[in-house]
C-alpha cells in the first residue's frame, strides 16, 4: 500500500470519526437551559397549586367565622370557648399542609369592621417589598359584622435565572395571598337580623 493511499484512507476514517461526539457535545450545550426551564416549570406548578390550596383553606375557615363556629370551638363547662388564634391557625395549616409548611412564612391576618366600607384592603406589602408584619391580628367579630379574613405565604425561590419571572416582592420570594370578606350570620339570638 503506498503512501497516498494510506494517506487516503486515514482521511477518510478521521471523517467518519468526527461525528461521533456531537451529539453529547450538542446535549452538554442544551442541557443547562432545559433543565433550568424545567425545574421553572415545576416550580410554576407548584406555587399555582400552592395558591389554590391556600385559598380554598382560607374560605374553609372564613365558613367557621362567618357561622360563628370559631365563637363555641368546644364546650367547657357547659359553656362556649372560642378558638384560639394557635387553634385557628393550626385548623389552617391542617388543609395546606402537603404543599405549604406551617412555619413563620405563613401569617393569618383576621379583622372585623361595622360595614365593607370600614374594611382595610390596602396592600400586604411594605415599601421595600417585605411582608408588613403588622398583619398578623385575629379578631372575628360578633354576628352582623363584616370581616376580612386574609393569609399570606412567602415562598422562596429556587429556580436560579428564572427567579425575575416568579418574584414578586423582596429577597427573592413570591408572595401568596388568600382572602375572603363576608358579613357574619346573625348567629346569636340577641343579633335577630342583619
Amino acid at each position: 500500500m503506498t503512501f497516498g493511499r494510506r494517506c487516503r484512507k486515514f482521511r477518510r476514517r478521521m471523517r467518519a470519526d468526527a461525528n461521533k461526539g456531537s451529539a453529547a457535545i450538542e446535549f452538554a450545550m442544551v442541557a443547562p437551559i432545559f433543565f433550568v426551564l424545567l425545574l421553572g416549570i415545576f416550580e410554576a406548578a407548584i406555587i399555582f397549586f400552592s395558591q389554590a390550596a391556600l385559598q380554598n383553606a382560607m374560605t374553609d375557615m372564613g365558613r367557621l367565622i362567618r357561622t360563628g363556629q370559631v365563637n363555641c370551638y368546644t364546650m367547657s363547662g357547659g359553656n362556649c370557648v372560642a378558638m384560639t388564634k394557635p387553634q385557628f391557625r393550626t385548623e389552617m395549616c391542617a388543609k395546606v399542609s402537603p404543599l405549604i409548611a406551617c412555619d413563620t412564612n405563613l401569617q393569618i391576618d383576621v379583622q372585623a369592621y361595622s360595614n365593607y366600607g370600614a374594611a382595610n384592603f390596602n396592600s400586604p406589602l411594605n415599601a421595600n417589598g417585605t411582608l408588613n408584619t403588622n398583619l398578623n391580628n385575629y379578631i372575628t367579630g360578633n354576628a352582623c359584622d363584616v370581616v376580612l379574613a386574609r393569609t399570606f405565604y412567602t415562598w422562596p425561590v429556587v429556580t436560579p435565572v428564572l427567579s425575575w419571572f416568579l418574584v414578586n416582592m423582596a429577597g427573592n420570594k413570591h408572595l401568596l395571598t388568600a382572602a375572603t370578606a363576608f358579613r357574619n350570620e346573625p348567629y346569636t339570638a340577641a343579633a335577630g337580623g342583619c
